[in-house]
């Protein structure tokens, strides 16, 4: 088993009830463990919600809090995934004066690039959106900042798996 430390996806599929997010978040900060990310949204399953948190941790360790989540009431299963098992997308907002855009010809130069997207623009400010791995995001910014960036926000990480996790398969077996 792997007790080198390093970057674990893990999908928890739950009933959506109130509460559920401190007492998950408890688990982690009890083992002083810092969440990467995190990421609520509907499943693929209707009236399933499902976490997607990221943690830097052993393999040892995301094994024992693993178990520690799924002793939740309403936790349905939870799993965690490497990163070469796991396919994601974060995505990044930045607002920018919109004089640069007219102003600097570098700025199009970077927006194109960066396959970033150009979400409103108004006489004050322009709104980028891009979406792809961290790295991309944090390059991105670090090639706006010399312009200036009026706000910069990054979401948490969305993701799915190589593997079938069979989680359909579980539910109807659960629900009977």
């Amino acid at each position: 088993m792997n007790t080198k430390t390093r970057l674990y996806t893990i999908s928890v599929y739950t009933e959506n009830n109130i509460g559920l997010l401190n007492r998950i978040s408890a688990i982690f900060q009890r083992r002083h463990i810092n969440i990467e990310s995190l990421n609520i949204s509907p499943s693929e399953i209707e009236g399933v919600a499902k976490f997607t948190i990221v943690v830097y941790m052993t393999e040892v360790n995301i094994r024992k809090i693993i178990g520690q989540i799924e002793k939740q009431v309403e936790v349905i299963k939870a799993y965690y995934h490497d990163e070469e098992n796991t396919i994601y997308q974060i995505s990044g907002l930045f607002k920018i004066k919109s004089k640069l855009l007219f102003e600097e010809p570098q700025i199009q130069n970077i927006i194109k690039e960066s396959n970033a997207r150009i979400v409103t623009v108004n006489t004050a400010f322009f709104v980028l959106e891009k979406s792809g791995r961290k790295e991309e995001i944090v390059k991105l910014h670090e090639e706006l900042s010399v312009f200036g960036v009026m706000q910069y926000t990054r979401s948490g990480r969305v993701a799915i798996t190589k593997d079938e996790m069979k989680i359909s398969t579980l539910l109807e077996t659960y629900n009977n």
